[in-house]
């Protein structure tokens, strides 16, 4: 019997981190554990590529600063980094207003309606970043989000010739060594796709597998990404062209921010903007609480005709009323003189429909 893998009745919204949930980058608390100059770093840091590339060999800038973190590791700066130590300073993440307790508030929209409760629409919040997934799941936000997205580190590196070992030692001075994942401004829209598809949810679904519209989890026109500029113009494509909300987030505080967003406004990047500001009277609130009840609405529209094409109506025993009031309602009643005849006319002498 034929089936939807999914019932699409969920609602994602995606995050992008830094400058958008918090005002900051989200390694400042670890420069600050460390004492690391973090101007100096970002500045080393932006200035890597130009130097690479004069020894004749190039590097990605999105893993720049993950390579450069590995670096002050190496050469002491930041001796006995590990992933622990990167959930600890996650702890000390300050967030923009209204964060991350949003998270919570937004989740009962879905239910403020007795037509969104009876079709158990639900929304979920996902957390994609170019930053790092231990910080994130060290934060105020972790346990408020669905998943996470970002990037990851390696400790005590496996050795060569590891499959022979029976027993592999771990140091218990464990440091990070190697990137284990990286999450960069294109790979982001994997990650989309992953939510879209419900690869995050049932592992037997690959990514790149070829999934029918109705048979993914959440549709992209089911999804709100939310970020605060051109790095992420990807994302905002993709859920943009699929149906969904891209909304951009600006630092009240700095006029060029503002500038940028509603830059990416008049070129039909994003469908909206607004101050980083998450409190239940914000704007950014108000705009995201609309966005998501027009979500559900369509989404209860769209099961409601579903059910009223699949389930035709039942039999029923009929009264002699109802040829009274088919009589009234309707117009002549055709006869049907015998069994093989053709219907004759009625009796205002009008040719018979057939």
């Amino acid at each position: 019997m034929a089936t939807t893998l999914f019932t699409q009745n969920i609602i994602a919204c995606i995050w992008d981190f830094d400058k958008t949930l918090i005002p900051d980058y989200m390694q400042k608390p670890l420069f600050k554990r460390f004492g690391v100059d973090e101007a100096n770093f970002w500045t080393e840091t932006n200035a890597l590529g130009a130097h690479y590339k004069q020894r004749g060999y190039h590097i990605s800038s999105e893993i720049a600063y993950l390579n450069h973190l590995l670096t002050y590791v190496l050469s002491g700066e930041m001796a006995g980094l590990n992933n622990r130590i990167l959930r600890e300073c996650g702890r000390d993440i300050a967030f923009y207003p209204g964060m991350p307790d949003f998270f919570d508030l937004s989740r009962k929209w879905v239910t403020e309606k007795p037509e969104y409760r009876k079709h158990d629409i639900a929304l979920e919040h996902y957390v994609v970043s170019t930053g790092l997934a231990e910080m994130v799941r060290g934060s105020a936000a972790a346990d408020k989000v669905d998943g996470v997205w970002a990037c990851e580190f390696v400790e005590n590196p496996l050795q060569p010739g590891f499959l022979k070992q029976d027993e592999l030692s771990i140091s218990a001075e464990a440091e990070i060594a190697q990137i284990g994942m990286v999450i960069d401004n294109t790979t982001k829209t994997k990650a989309i796709f992953e939510i879209n598809k419900g690869t995050n949810k049932n592992a037997a679904i690959d990514v790149n597998s070829n999934i029918k519209p109705e048979d993914r989890r959440i549709p992209l026109q089911n999804m709100i990404y939310i970020a605060d500029g051109p790095s992420d113009i990807p994302s905002f494509s993709v859920v943009k062209r699929g149906g969904g909300k891209a909304y951009a987030v600006y630092n009240p505080d700095s006029t060029l921010e503002f500038e940028q967003n509603d830059r990416l406004r008049q070129v039909g990047r994003i469908d909206h903007y607004g101050e980083a500001d998450y409190r239940a009277k914000s704007a950014t609130s108000k705009w995201l609480r609309l966005q998501i009840h027009g979500m559900c609405d369509r989404i209860v529209a769209d099961r409601e005709a579903a059910v009223a094409q699949r389930v035709s109506r039942p039999p029923r025993h009929l009264s002699g009323d109802d040829d009274d009031r088919r009589k009234t309602k309707g117009g002549p009643t055709l006869q049907q003189t015998d069994f093989l005849s053709e219907p004759a006319a009625d009796e205002d002498g009008k040719p018979p429909v057939v």
